[in-house]
């Protein structure tokens, strides 16, 4: 089973959601605006990604560029930061099985097939 973790205004999630429908996979699709992760789902998508919170973070959102750029916080700070604030989290996140990649670019989804 295929899980995409998208928002449907971004051009980027929305390239790999039809990556994925192009191939004919069929996916579970999580618009995670409208159904935040937990914590603890969010330290297992980590987990599966192989990367640490600020590694996903979208450093160009005005937010980040705002309020957090330049700033040191832990990985437990990174990951409420990101639960706060889930449009800072890069997109699409696409998980198979015990593995997660960043569907950026749309190719990399192959790395999971």
């Amino acid at each position: 089973m295929i899980t995409i973790y998208h928002n449907p205004k971004c051009r980027k999630s929305r390239e790999g959601l039809q990556y994925l429908h192009d191939k004919g996979l069929e996916c579970t699709v999580v618009e995670y605006l409208k159904t935040p992760f937990t914590r603890e789902q969010l330290k297992d998508l980590l987990m599966k990604l192989n990367m640490r919170p600020v590694e996903i973070v979208r450093t160009q959102e005005d937010e980040f560029k705002e309020k957090l750029k330049g700033k040191n916080f832990t990985d437990e700070e990174w990951i409420t930061i990101l639960l706060e604030n889930p449009k800072l989290m890069q997109r699409p996140v696409v998980v198979r099985g015990h593995k997660a990649i960043l569907g950026q670019p749309v190719e990399e989804i192959d790395r999971l097939l």
